[in-house]
């Protein structure tokens, strides 16, 4: 098991995450999280990728290409966030009005879309699941709104449920599509704490971690089912890239065959107790 790929936040630095793709063997990925006081401020330059700017909480104002955008968020459990895209060859600013938590991720690109702000009307609510595994999938950059690999989904879990059910994987095992993705974790009580799992069928590749909130793990291969302990809404936000480009980033990914029965019927599996008198 790979302690490496469940990391705990840095606490009294602004930079609470830091992952780069030469850090962890990845092509695509690279991912920042950030906490910064009111007066502070931050850059951020894109180089060659696309970048997506996730405000958590608080208030500040991001500047790019000769743009303002303000930005305000009570929290990841009050409301959806606004987010910023950005092409390559772009420096992002940050200055901050209030207390701000962000986190900006970055994939290759070759500069397709523009500079934008997406706004939170604009992103798409599922409830997806049912059962034990029932949750709430904000679409905060996913097909069809535009990026070239870049992906982003925030989830709402409710205490005492799963996520990421039936497991699946986008590994490229049983042809899924490639896809590297990290999990930022919160949970709505301070105490809760939850379970994430990376396995593999085909070999003895299995990871499993406690998480608290602001934890982040990655996901390097595997499927990666998720539960979150009762009495706490789970939340995490999910940065993707990987080889799916535009369009193609609507590609689900594969599920476990043990599992994807579930899909069919939620509810078949209805256990009643005492199971026995």
């Amino acid at each position: 098991m790979s302690q490496k790929h469940h990391l705990r936040p840095h606490d009294n630095t602004q930079l609470v995450h830091e992952v780069t793709p030469e850090d962890y063997g990845w092509s695509y990925l690279a991912y920042k999280a950030v906490k910064l006081t009111a007066g502070e401020s931050f850059s951020f330059a894109t180089e060659a990728n696309e970048a997506a700017l996730v405000p958590l909480q608080g208030q500040a104002v991001l500047s790019a290409a000769d743009q303002d955008f303000q930005v305000a968020r009570q929290g990841v459990f009050e409301e959806k966030p606004q987010v910023l895209y950005a092409p390559p060859g772009q420096n992002i600013s940050v200055t901050t009005i209030s207390d701000f938590e962000f986190a900006i991720g970055t994939a290759p690109a070759e500069g397709k879309y523009p500079l934008r702000l997406f706004k939170p009307e604009e992103m798409r609510t599922e409830v997806r699941g049912g059962g034990a595994a029932l949750r709430e999938v904000h679409h905060i950059l996913s097909h069809p709104l535009p990026a070239e690999r870049l992906i982003l989904f925030e989830v709402y879990i409710p205490g005492g449920m799963w996520s990421g059910w039936p497991p699946h994987c986008h590994d490229r095992y049983l042809d899924s599509p490639y896809l590297e993705e990290t999990y930022h974790y919160r949970f709505s009580n301070e105490a809760g704490f939850g379970l994430h799992r990376n396995y593999r069928r085909d070999n003895d590749f299995n990871e499993v971690f406690a998480i608290h909130s602001n934890d982040l793990v990655l996901v390097t291969q595997g499927f990666h089912p998720v539960a979150a302990s009762p009495g706490t809404t789970m939340y995490f936000l999910n940065y993707l890239a990987g080889d799916l480009l535009d369009e193609a980033r609507a590609t689900p990914p594969v599920d476990d065959p043990d599992h994807a029965w579930i899909k069919d019927n939620w509810d078949a599996y209805d256990v009643k107790l005492p199971l026995m008198d």
